[in-house]
């Protein structure tokens, strides 16, 4: 229970506030989220999860720390809810220069890398010059995870559509907030980004995501595909752009091919701080938050959510690396 002893406040039900909400839910703790009802990044992210990424091609932050229990935890919920969440798929990662094959290339058989590379000479598109294929990928479908987790807690009076700005917290609150939090300097200095992703349909290969050329385009079934994604640092709305189009129009022209209609255009505000890692801690008014998910908070909230309920509940601190205050000091 909250220091005042009534249920906690779990504020915002994006990827943060959703995780959190299940592992207080599988412990027994009371709780109640309270949640806007729209926008948020979450709502609209691929949920993509790639073990190698960037144009270095290296391992994401501390993968193999995360990378299972997140799975685990996605299976979990699955069962739960009674819906296919994880869809596990093969990454083909693209590079369309020699130069860019030679630093891929330089990597392939260190060990952190190794153990997720499945081929390293597959077909791919015509337009790049290799292709090395990786295993452990694939998507959350995070929208229905947000989704089918507010109908389950609503049927069961665990979630309020409304807006707590001005009521007393009491110590009980725990601010999930997202980019809204980060942009109201709820923590400190942010480098959030508007991202826009494109749904489009085609009757291309579905048997890989194809990552190259600055963005990827993931399958997602009856000839659907997702395309990204933009980053936007200044104009942080979630509106889609014209501009953003163009942009994710060449990627999907790049990584597909020429023939394909547009289904939906979506936007969202990636929440991020300096260092682009996950942050847990509490702020002047005492209460609890878990933010900073960044574009990679399918891979991270669920252990996350984990390390907070062991904070809050069993007083359990995390690494100092994922607490607020050595964050900024």
């Amino acid at each position: 229970m909250s220091p005042n002893g009534e249920p906690w406040l779990i504020i915002g039900q994006g990827l943060a506030g959703t995780c959190l909400a299940w592992e207080f839910l599988g412990r027994n703790e009371p709780f109640k989220i309270i949640d806007r009802g729209f926008g948020g990044s979450s709502r609209v992210a691929a949920g993509l999860l790639n073990p190698i990424t960037g144009k270095n091609f290296e391992p994401s932050w501390r993968i193999t720390d995360f990378y299972t229990e997140s799975i685990d935890f996605y299976l979990r919920v699955e069962r739960q809810l009674a819906h296919q969440l994880w869809y596990p798929l093969p990454i083909l990662r693209l590079a369309s220069s020699d130069k860019e094959w030679s630093k891929i290339a330089a990597k392939l058989e260190l060990p952190q890398t190794a153990r997720w590379i499945a081929d390293t000479s597959p077909d791919h598109p015509d337009g790049f010059v290799a292709a090395v294929e990786l295993t452990g990928g694939g998507r959350i479908d995070t929208a229905n995870f947000i989704k089918l987790s507010a109908t389950f807690f609503t049927e069961r009076g665990l979630l309020e559509i409304g807006d707590h700005r001005g009521s007393p917290s009491g110590g009980r609150y725990i601010l999930c907030e997202g980019a809204s939090g980060l942009i109201e300097n709820q923590i400190g200095q942010h480098r959030c980004a508007k991202g826009e992703i494109l749904t489009v349909k085609s009757n291309w290969p579905e048997t890989h995501i194809r990552i190259g050329s600055g963005g990827w385009l993931v399958p997602i079934g009856n000839n659907l595909f997702r395309v990204g994604s933009t980053y936007e640092w200044n104009h942080l709305t979630e509106y889609p752009t014209a501009t953003g189009q163009e942009r994710i129009l060449n990627i999907a022209r790049i990584l597909g091919g020429s023939h394909f209609e547009i289904v939906d255009h979506v936007a969202g505000i990636r929440p991020i701080l300096r260092r682009s890692q996950p942050l847990l801690g509490k702020n002047q008014n005492n209460d609890w938050i878990f933010n900073a998910l960044g574009s990679k908070g399918t891979l991270y909230a669920p252990k996350f959510a984990t390390m907070l309920a062991d904070w809050i509940l069993e007083g359990i601190e995390p690494n100092e690396d994922f607490i607020l205050g050595s964050h900024f000091d």
